[in-house]
């Protein structure tokens, strides 16, 4: 009996070590895979650098290099690994922007879309309206567009490309943002960063359904108004163009 007894202990304690050494080398693979996750950090402004090659080689993959007509000075940039880590997109691009007037930026995401690429867009409904800005033209192209009704500006600056690489920071997707302010932006393929503002890219995405709102006519002031769920936004003037950072 004792000797049954003493082989069950033995048993039980062999599961319990097996169980502990299976546990902590999942964690250590799981430490290993964040201490192996992708992170760069690029720094604006951006040093006026020639994007227009890497755009064209993207347009035509596999073509002959051509002679790349722009003045500008051939070298790593800001920019151009902001543009490297965009075309790197093969399945999704999911864009939050609170302002996108960037031509280099906007011919990237049109040229993704038209590869087959799914782009999405969630952008300030006052700023997509302003002169140079690139939303109108993203629009045209086919790729669906939602923006906010609230009374406060949608002001996230963030990409998830491929569900897996995630591209954020202060920078908002403008030409005098890249060419002259302070900026930052960090791009990592972190899970745990990912999958958070993949979720809230998906939550706002859902929350500014066209279809969560009503529009009512024009009030006494000859002002507009809509709700959405319970918010009311009132329609305001508008800058006229997209110079800001």
């Amino acid at each position: 009996m004792w000797a049954a007894g003493g082989r069950a202990a033995l048993a039980l304690g062999l599961a319990l070590a097996a169980g502990a050494a299976a546990l902590a080398l999942g964690l250590g693979r799981a430490l290993a895979a964040r201490r192996r996750a992708r992170r760069e950090v690029l720094f604006f402004p951006s040093p006026p650098r020639c994007t227009e090659a890497l755009l064209a080689q993207a347009e035509a993959p596999g073509a002959a290099p051509r002679p790349c007509p722009c003045p500008l000075p051939h070298g790593e940039s800001s920019l151009g690994r902001l543009l490297r880590h965009l075309l790197s997109a093969r399945r999704s691009l999911d864009l939050c922007l609170f302002a996108f007037s960037s031509p280099q930026l906007g011919r990237a995401v049109r040229l993704l879309h038209r590869r087959g690429v799914r782009v999405r867009v969630l952008t300030d409904a006052q700023y997509m309206a302003l002169r140079g800005s690139q939303i109108g033209p993203l629009r045209l192209a086919g790729i669906p567009v939602r923006h906010d009704q609230e009374s406060g500006y949608m002001h996230h600056k963030f990409a998830v490309v491929d569900g897996r690489l995630l591209i954020t920071g202060s920078l908002n997707w403008t030409t005098q943002a890249i060419q002259n302010n302070r900026e930052n932006v960090l791009v990592t393929d972190d899970a745990e960063y990912v999958t958070a503002f993949l979720d809230e890219f998906e939550r706002i995405w859902e929350e500014y359904n066209p279809a969560n709102y009503a529009f009512f006519p024009q009030g006494h002031n000859g002002s507009s108004t809509s709700t959405a769920k319970g918010r009311v936004r009132r329609a305001t003037a508008k800058p006229e163009s997209v110079q800001g950072g």
